[in-house]
């Protein structure tokens, strides 16, 4: 199905996480610190990261944000708490989702799928909004000419949008529609990715002209 790197630091979740997404078809290359990680994603290039946040010596936050620098690849990080600290760093970082420890390997599959399925096409052609250009085909973002690089979640995130100018989407609904988060999901998600687009798109995010906050109800695609 993908190959995945997975750097985790315990041996045996390390393993057992291995033997489990191995199943589905998955080739899931392991390592054990954030040095060692970063090592093997830079010779393996793997289509989807699992980061451990507590790591010997190089910790997942500062790992994340060091793949974030070379590529836009799919990050889910494994969290031993629901702390908001936590998470918001770690979203803030770059992470696409995450997931609780210990990882039930069945949640952890899902939450892989979905956002492997994250760079499927919404067909419509070409969408031009102002200096924004968005080819649903080829699944490329630019702006005034120039390419911006956009995650898979970022890019689901902004074809959703896009797809409905002015059509406010609630939270819950964002993270149905590009997480596929089918219960009451964490809003912090949405907000984080959200922050991660309007600073690749928007000349100024404080004041955006794309991605819109509807106070009190989500978000929409304004007019530009």
């Amino acid at each position: 199905m993908a190959s995945i790197l997975l750097i985790e630091d315990d041996p045996m979740v390390g393993r057992g996480l291995q033997v489990a997404l191995g199943r589905h078809g998955n080739e899931v290359r392991v390592a054990a610190s954030g040095e060692d990680g970063l090592a093997e994603f830079r010779s393996a290039a793997p289509q989807l990261v699992v980061l451990d946040l507590m790591l010997p010596g190089i910790d997942g936050f500062e790992v994340c944000r060091r793949i974030r620098t070379v590529s836009e690849v799919p990050i889910i990080m494994l969290t031993a708490r629901g702390d908001d600290f936590d998470v918001i760093t770690g979203l803030e970082a770059g992470a696409d989702d995450y997931v609780i420890k210990p990882a039930q390997p069945s949640v952890l599959d899902a939450r892989i799928r979905a956002v492997l399925r994250r760079g499927d096409s919404i067909p419509d052609g070409v969408r031009v909004h102002g200096e924004l250009r968005i080819d649903t085909t080829a699944l490329t973002v630019s702006l005034r000419g120039a390419p911006v690089p956009l995650t898979p979640t970022e890019l689901r995130l902004l074809l959703t949008l896009s797809q409905a100018p002015e059509r406010v989407f609630t939270r819950q609904q964002l993270l149905e529609q590009v997480w596929e988060h089918d219960y009451l999901g964490d809003s912090r998600l949405v907000d984080n990715c959200v922050q991660r687009l309007r600073a690749k798109i928007e000349t100024d995010p404080a004041n955006p002209d794309y991605v819109q906050t509807v106070r009190g109800f989500g978000y929409r695609f304004g007019p530009v």
